[in-house]
């Protein structure tokens, strides 16, 4: 099983942000993750960005599809940028 890490303690990104190197972390190997090949067993994945440490990462798919009802819940700030892309369409 792998699990995307969403944190209240995570950076939150904004649009302003300039970031641009991202990697991702698996909190259960205690190592960068690379599909898979972290470890054996299950993974908590983290976004990790250079300049501010363990981020938040923005909605993915299956969390624009469900927005509502996505565990971990979307902080207010992803579900508000979820609604403004839904009212683009």
């Amino acid at each position: 099983m792998t699990q995307i890490v969403c944190d209240p303690d995570f950076y939150e990104p904004t649009d302003e942000d300039g970031c641009s190197v991202f990697s991702y972390f698996c909190q259960i190997h205690d190592r960068q993750y690379r599909h898979d090949d972290c470890g054996v067993g299950a993974h908590r994945i983290a976004l990790h960005c250079e300049q501010h440490g363990p981020e938040n990462m923005w909605p993915q798919p299956l969390m624009l599809a469900f927005p509502e009802g996505f565990s971990p819940p979307l902080s207010d700030a992803q579900l508000a940028w979820v609604r403004s892309e839904e009212d683009a369409s």
